[in-house]
């Protein structure tokens, strides 16, 4: 069983800065990948960036330039580093984890709580 626990959402100003850490626990052998997605009010869940374990990452282009992904591997911990935030990046913010549990040939998706992150002036 995995477990994915986030911080650092919160309410910040436009041009304000964030940043979301997620940390995985449990039986892992193995996350192949690790990001962030988000969904807005009456919107669909969407990528913001994601990053492989060996550091591969992929952004959305919305945020390209503005935010960083890393991950510590020793940590099992994935970040966001959120810069020059815009009213549009307001959004519940879910942690995201392609776990290879330990005996286990397979891989599987597993999603954080979600974390607000509300841009205002």
């Amino acid at each position: 069983q995995v477990q994915l626990v986030e911080s650092g959402g919160g309410l910040v100003q436009p041009g304000g800065s964030l940043r979301l850490s997620c940390a995985a626990s449990g039986s892992i052998f193995s996350i192949n990948n690790m990001g962030w997605y988000r969904q807005a009010p009456g919107k669909e869940r969407a990528l913001v960036a994601t990053i492989t374990s060996g550091g591969s990452t992929n952004y959305a282009v919305s945020v390209k330039g503005r935010f960083t992904i890393s991950r510590d591997n020793a940590k099992n911990t994935v970040y966001l580093q959120m810069n020059s935030l815009k009213p549009e990046d307001t959004a519940v913010y879910y942690c995201y984890a392609a776990v290879g549990p330990r005996k286990s040939p397979y891989e599987y998706d597993y999603w954080g709580q979600g974390t607000q992150v509300t841009v205002s002036s």
